[in-house]
């Protein structure tokens, strides 16, 4: 059974134990749209974070130095370095950057995956978008693929519609393959490196791809009510940076980790009483992140034996549904977009 006694990383060791008693994540900066703020994702560097909301915009934010900042300050708007309106013709629902930062890609309910080129020493768009059509419904989740042994870059997309999982090439901008098996549609998708990806779906099922077979090597149906073999759609999956826990969330605000090797559930437990729509471990995975239409964004503390009950504590509220959550790839903070109209940077003080 997986345990958790390693010291984490000098970023994670400020929380020290997680207590109610603890401070708060405190919100470094805000941003305001006019309508819900459906998704944010850091730059792998960590110095920028795009951000996509329901009015369509699309906007490159610079991550502020937290060591400039004070504890009491008021909440600032970050600086937008690139803002676009209309970037799609639909709602932003999803958006991912590339391992190395060169490509941004974004989805939305108006069907398409828009491929995006970043220059990373100018810091900005460069070249033309691609428009990638494949799909016929709400693109609802993105994510990039290294494939090493083919030397290639792939672009992994799911959402509504034939409920199908497409693989594009990003070189040709060649969407290649249609994967089948999901019978409900996707809603969360996730790759923690190699040729390997989870998908999670309204069918209450998460399956494991390998592109190496072009096929599903695996499939998990978490029960999300003890006693009984019921489970609930997955509305956020997401593994370790080992390959060794998968973790996901559901519409019944239950939360289930699952160790991968011995094909096994560890446990269910309840951090929300609404659906979890974001579920991220943090950079070293001692800490799991969720957020939930309950409005809130709770951590818990994953160190020791997953097998006893697992402390958990609300760290940051929104005043309408939390819709995501993403740690920063270094610091202890995090990044969180919400039915209210906002997307918040937050970070534990003293900053």
């Amino acid at each position: 059974m997986p345990m958790r006694t390693t010291k984490c990383g000098a970023a994670e060791t400020r929380m020290g134990g997680i207590e109610p008693k603890r401070p708060r994540f405190l919100p470094v900066t805000t941003l305001t749209d006019v309508q819900a703020v459906r998704c944010a994702e850091f730059h792998p560097n960590g110095k920028l974070y795009v951000v996509g909301s329901n009015s369509k915009t699309f906007r490159i934010c610079k991550y502020p130095q937290l060591s400039d900042l004070k504890k009491f300050q008021e909440v600032q708007q970050p600086t937008v370095l690139f803002k676009r309106t209309k970037h799609h013709k639909g709602s932003i629902y999803c958006t991912s950057w590339s391992a190395d930062g060169a490509l941004i890609a974004t989805g939305s309910n108006d069907k398409t995956v828009k491929l995006m080129h970043f220059n990373n020493d100018e810091t900005q768009l460069e070249g033309r978008e691609i428009d990638l059509t494949m799909h016929d419904g709400t693109i609802r989740d993105l994510c990039f693929l290294e494939d090493s042994i083919n030397k290639s870059r792939l672009l992994i997309s799911g959402g509504a519609g034939n409920c199908k999982i497409y693989v594009t090439d990003c070189a040709s901008a060649t969407p290649y393959q249609a994967l089948s098996g999901h019978s409900g549609h996707i809603l969360s998708l996730y790759n923690w490196g190699g040729v390997m990806f989870v998908s999670g779906s309204q069918d209450k099922t998460v399956r494991f791809w390998d592109l190496r077979t072009n096929e599903c090597v695996n499939i998990v149906a978490p029960i999300t009510l003890q006693g009984s073999t019921f489970g609930s759609p997955v509305a956020s999956v997401c593994v370790d940076p080992s390959g060794r826990l998968l973790v996901s969330g559901h519409e019944d605000s239950a939360c289930v980790l699952f160790d991968i090797r011995g094909n096994r559930p560890i446990q269910c437990f309840q951090p929300h009483t609404a659906d979890i729509r974001s579920i991220r471990f943090s950079p070293s995975a001692y800490y799991l992140l969720t957020c939930g239409y309950d409005n809130n964004i709770v951590l818990t503390d994953l160190q020791g034996d997953l097998t006893l009950p697992l402390p958990s504590v609300l760290v940051a509220q929104h005043s309408d549904k939390a819709i995501s959550a993403r740690w920063h790839p270094t610091d202890f903070s995090f990044l969180s977009t919400s039915a209210d109209k906002t997307s918040t940077l937050w970070a534990l003080p003293p900053f």
